[in-house]
């Protein structure tokens, strides 16, 4: 078990990263999580204060569903726990990231703003898998915030929050990050078609189901993308995945 927990600190610490160089992240705020092996009541989770470029596997801290510190050497964010908690002890998502990344946030501002599904293929991976906050009650610092959020998520892997961000679940690492990539890429051709003021078309619903279906058994994309991502981060920085 000690080696899967190291696996899962090094791939939480590849996420965060990539994300950064990505510009997915804002300034040291949001938060990734995973669940540690082998004990589903407790979660790995980026501290608070530390950006996340300059994240290491051993700056992960581990903490419990009511955010107590179980292990580590940082802080939590308070927000964090009301936020990742609330979804890990609720909806038993293993891996959960929560960023307000451009685009995905851009829809978060539009009354009534929705991914479009069926208007380019990599939207149509997200097909059923999408709810959406329509309320905002302010920065997450209490359990009924997290609440609303959770319930909005329901049974889907993915919310957008009204004047917030998103949150992308998972079963592992690989998935959630890939999916956050391509979130964030369908949202941007979408914002780009927007803005040329002309209506968008969209695809008829059985293909979109179809090609839903076609790129979820195509998974192991996912896998070699983050393979990828590990050797990119190792050539910036060798030692970025050491353990003290």
């Amino acid at each position: 078990m000690i080696g899967k927990l190291k696996a899962a600190r090094v791939d939480l610490t590849a996420a965060l990263r990539m994300a950064a160089k990505l510009h997915l992240n804002e300034g040291v705020c949001n938060h990734f999580s995973l669940e540690v092996p082998g004990n589903s009541n407790h979660f790995l989770i980026n501290p608070q204060g530390l950006h996340w470029s300059e994240m290491t596997p051993s700056d992960l801290v581990i903490v419990d569903e009511s955010g107590q510190l179980i292990e580590g050497k940082h802080e939590v964010e308070p927000t964090a726990f009301f936020i990742h908690g609330r979804i890990h002890s609720g909806k038993k998502k293993k891996c959960i990231l929560h960023t307000h990344m451009p685009y995905a946030t851009a829809l978060c501002l539009i009354e009534q703003g929705e991914l479009l599904i069926g208007a380019n293929q990599n939207s149509m991976r997200f097909h059923n898998r999408v709810g959406y906050d329509r309320q905002y009650g302010g920065v997450a610092l209490d359990e009924s915030e997290g609440d609303r959020i959770c319930n909005a998520l329901g049974d889907k892997d993915i919310v957008f929050m009204q004047h917030h961000g998103v949150i992308v679940c998972g079963d592992n690492v690989v998935n959630a990050f890939d999916d956050l990539y391509y979130l964030e890429r369908a949202c941007m051709v979408q914002v780009i078609a927007h803005s040329t003021g002309k209506k968008i078309k969209i695809v008829p619903n059985d293909i979109v189901a179809e090609v839903a279906e076609q790129i979820e058994s195509q998974r192991q994309q996912s896998n070699l993308h983050f393979k990828a991502i590990k050797r990119l981060l190792s050539k910036d920085d060798p030692n970025w995945d050491a353990i003290e």
